[in-house]
């Protein structure tokens, strides 16, 4: 990623630890290293932990207490799950517990110009989690090209969403700060918009924010964050 402008001396620790989902969805991590990650984001006072949709229970209980939600993943990562299951998982996550929903797109309708099915099936989530939960829709930007994305953003928001996100961290690449700035000029302010995949570093997570992402997911979230009080003296 090409040097950021914004610097540690204009955000605070809250803004950045605000951006921060951690990432808890590689598939090996056991159950013990699931409950350590929840400890961490608590500690850090990050916004989210992302789990597994087997995970969300038992992370919700351990994070009761904790400002730091609890969010998990729908049709994780191909995003080919029928409309129906999409729904299920979500209400399912739901009642255990979560209130951030990532949820993939349908990349292949998406790719074959099936716009009003991949809309419909964005909708179906959204709407199932209306007043439960928010709705953070991957579009898996490694696959797409310029126009495709520009199309999965107005769909998204037409979907009644609230994020666009840039990709699972399965995909051969991840967030760009050109696909960030794209994302951020095609959707309305209401729609907000998520980094993911590759920033592993504070420079990094700057450069992103700079480039207009309001989330991150990150599995680096203790490195990012002590660097920051090291830089700061905090």
């Amino acid at each position: 990623m090409e040097p950021q402008s914004l610097s540690v001396a204009d955000v605070t620790y809250e803004q950045v630890a605000g951006t921060i989902d951690h990432s808890l969805l590689r598939p090996e991590l056991t159950l013990e290293e699931v409950a350590a990650g929840c400890r961490l984001a608590d500690q850090y006072r990050v916004v989210s932990v992302c789990v597994r949709p087997a995970d969300v229970a038992f992370c919700a209980e351990i994070l009761q207490d904790s400002e730091t939600a609890v969010g998990t993943v729908i049709s994780f990562p191909h995003g080919d799950s029928t409309t129906a299951v999409k729904v299920f998982e979500a209400d399912q996550a739901m009642a255990e517990g979560a209130v951030e929903l990532d949820m993939v797109l349908n990349i292949g309708w998406l790719r074959s110009g099936e716009f009003g099915r991949v809309e419909d099936d964005i909708r179906a989530v959204v709407e199932a989690a209306r007043e439960r939960a928010i709705v953070k829709v991957i579009l898996e930007n490694a696959y797409l090209d310029d126009e495709q994305k520009v199309a999965a953003c107005r769909l998204v928001e037409a979907a009644g969403a609230d994020y666009v996100k840039t990709s699972t961290g399965y995909a051969p690449s991840g967030a760009t700060l050109d696909d960030l700035r794209l994302m951020r000029a095609t959707v309305s302010p209401a729609v907000k918009v998520k980094a993911a995949h590759g920033v592993r570093t504070l420079d990094a997570l700057l450069a992103v924010m700079e480039a207009g992402a309001d989330r991150c997911g990150a599995t680096r979230t203790s490195t990012m964050l002590d660097d920051y009080r090291a830089r700061t003296g905090g």
